[in-house]
């Protein structure tokens, strides 16, 4: 009788190894590959700077590119004014140099004047 019991609790290994199994691959699907493209994708737009490009870095300060020297980017944030960044701290690149900026098609409608939500009452006494 010990012996008919046996097989249907062996099972149970086998089950507990096959969700973790499935629970692994579930979550590189789901986090580790997204954030290794993310990463990757990063480290290309990086790589790509060149002169004149547009960027903002990770702190939200916006400059061009004047300049690339191994692992520095140095960035001109106002007339005259040259700052050093590490090329890591470039966030994302607003507008590569020598494209134009697209304009747009036709200018919003400008309102006379706006009505305004607040109404004039006055207290009798």
């Amino acid at each position: 009788m010990l012996n008919a019991a046996d097989p249907a609790g062996g099972g149970g290994n086998f089950s507990f190894l096959l969700i973790l199994v499935l629970l692994f691959g579930f979550m590189y699907f789901v986090m580790i590959r997204p954030q290794q493209k993310r990463r990757r994708e990063a480290a290309d737009m990086q790589n790509s700077l060149a002169p004149g490009d547009e960027i903002v870095t990770i702190g939200g300060l916006h400059g061009t590119v004047t300049g690339i020297v191994d692992d520095q980017v140095a960035l001109e944030i106002a007339p005259g004014v040259e700052v050093r960044f590490a090329r890591p701290a470039i966030a994302r690149v607003v507008q590569k140099a020598g494209e134009a900026i697209p304009e747009p098609d036709e200018a919003p409608p400008v309102a006379d004047e706006p009505e305004s939500p607040v109404t004039e009452t006055h207290k009798q006494d």
